[in-house]
């Protein structure tokens, strides 16, 4: 059997590894990078009073990642609340990267596929320009739309995280912005790199049967049986198997407690 499988799973750091293989597979894709900003609440009787996530309605013309949302979170054991996402920029590929880290990344190769994209997504370029231009006042506004009542001295800025954007060819055009992950493998299937913007958790499994479907074509058939056994729902689609459905919910509500 063979493992020799190497994986790039570096989050905004695994598109440089993967230019630096040179594999054809790594040519003709590029990556820009988008800080995320999120109001954090500072005052503990309204965090004690917010129970719940509260999505709102993207703005036209706005990412799907960027609908807004008023959130109950624990951090390091405390409750925290949580509205935003708000967009900003910064030219870094990670929180701790290099300010170098976009324009390293731009490469004879792919220079073409970045400029088509930013002629492409104007809207998208106007729509982070305005972002950008927000003040902290005009972010309380837009929390306001879920909290009338919110003060400003009760919120408090933060920067949540760094993403980076995938742009890519594809047969039908060239700069084509990816707001989901994208795994790319090498021919031999020897190499697989995760790209993008991840939920986290939520795409972790199906990403990783996406490798070894990739990376292991011969392989792969002999283990679907067992990933069956393990996976009920794997190769189907819930909406068109409604016992398959039911099987899995009861499932997840038993063990996961799921009201």
């Amino acid at each position: 059997m063979r493992l020799n499988l190497s994986l790039l799973v570096l989050g905004g750091a695994s598109l440089p590894l993967l230019q630096k293989t040179g594999i054809k597979e790594s040519k003709h894709i590029g990556g820009f990078p988008v800080s995320g900003l999120f109001l954090r609440c500072t005052n503990p009787e309204v965090i004690k009073r917010h129970h719940a996530k509260v999505y709102g309605k993207a703005e036209v013309g706005a990412p799907p990642m960027s609908v807004p949302h008023l959130d109950s979170r624990f951090v390091n054991g405390e409750k925290s609340l949580l509205f935003g996402p708000f967009a900003s920029f910064l030219p870094k590929f990670l929180k701790t990267g290099s300010y170098l880290d976009l324009i390293k990344s731009v490469k004879p190769n792919n220079i073409v596929t970045m400029l088509s994209a930013g002629v492409k997504e104007f809207n998208l370029t106007k729509y982070l320009i305005s972002q950008l231009m927000l003040s902290n006042e005009e972010r309380i506004d837009d929390l306001r739309v879920f909290f009338p009542e919110a003060k400003d001295e009760d919120w408090e800025v933060i920067i949540a995280g760094q993403r980076v954007q995938v742009i890519k060819d594809t047969e039908q055009s060239k700069g084509n912005l990816q707001f989901g992950t994208e795994v790319i493998t090498s021919e031999d299937g020897t190499l697989a790199a995760l790209l993008g913007v991840s939920p986290g958790a939520s795409t972790a499994v199906d990403i990783m049967f996406d490798v070894l479907q990739r990376c292991y074509q011969s392989e792969f058939n002999s283990w679907e049986v067992k990933i069956k056994e393990i996976v009920p729902s794997f190769g189907l689609k819930l909406s068109e198997h409604e016992d398959v459905y039911h099987t899995v919910h009861q499932e997840i509500t038993k063990y996961l407690n799921v009201k």
